[in-house]
């Protein structure tokens, strides 16, 4: 996701995570690894949901490949983890940061310049890049071909900006999340709908009567994003995921959630 918008208020849902680990909370608010916390006892964890498969609300619970790399966090801190669902805009622009409503966030998020402005970021932990879905048999190769035609995005997304940069001619059509977009995508109202591959692809796999047309190579990471100078939670992040990838940890989460090991190199 990625893009500047305007900062939007809105109440957060409090949704238990999937961990089991029991708190290690010290004195002072700290974690039993010297990490502060908003809520002594808890990692909290900003996304934005729909975005599978990296997060997802499944049977009353929120799941996905970020919430079980956020897990392991947790796990090391001793703490369980609590997703705290908040519009995009919040996370993207460093507010819910600000008024400390979370103590990360893990929401399928490009590290980007501008972002990097209002948050601190991990190690990067995905590769990721736009890519291109209609409904199957439509000959849409590029943004250009829409000329004349709609395509839909996601509010505050890298998305939209690729969108923006080359949809001269194109009616661009904006979604306040990926649900609605793809929604719209499946139902006709849009030609088109632009997003980052992973969750494009994860899609039409449960939907045969879509494709992904194109991807369009914009070299984007992912990074789990902390408040400015917060060090000690993001060397822990980016120790834990150095350790999962050594330890064969995030090879099993990726092939959990996106049927393959993921490519080397």
């Amino acid at each position: 996701m990625s893009a500047t918008a305007a900062l939007v208020a809105a109440a957060a849902v409090l949704v238990s995570g999937c961990t089991s680990t029991k708190s290690g909370q010290a004195a002072g608010g700290k974690s039993a690894a010297g990490v502060q916390l908003v809520s002594p006892g808890t990692l909290k964890t900003c996304t934005h949901l729909p975005y599978a498969p990296f997060q997802v609300k499944k049977e009353g619970k929120i799941v996905g490949f970020d919430v079980d790399l956020v897990d392991l966090v947790a796990k090391e801190l001793k703490v369980p983890q609590e997703i705290v669902n908040t519009p995009f805009e919040g996370i993207e622009t460093g507010q819910d940061f600000a008024i400390r409503k979370c103590d990360l966030a893990a929401a399928g998020m490009t590290i980007t310049d501008q972002r990097k402005k209002v948050m601190d970021f991990s190690d990067p932990y995905f590769e990721a890049t736009q890519a291109l879905i209609t409904k199957k048999g439509k000959p849409y190769k590029k943004v250009e071909d829409l000329k004349g035609k709609k395509l839909g995005y996601q509010k505050a997304t890298t998305g939209g900006v690729y969108a923006k940069q080359h949809g001269q001619g194109v009616e661009l059509v904006e979604f306040e999340d990926l649900g609605l977009l793809l929604t719209a995508v499946k139902a006709g109202q849009v030609d088109a709908g632009i997003n980052d591959n992973g969750v494009l692809f994860d899609y039409v796999k449960q939907n045969p009567d879509t494709a992904v047309t194109a991807e369009f190579r914009t070299g984007e990471h992912y990074g789990i994003g902390v408040r400015k100078g917060d060090d000690a939670l993001r060397k822990k992040i980016n120790e834990v995921l150095r350790k999962a990838r050594a330890d064969g940890s995030y090879d099993r989460i990726y092939k959990k959630w996106f049927g393959t090991a993921p490519q080397q190199g």
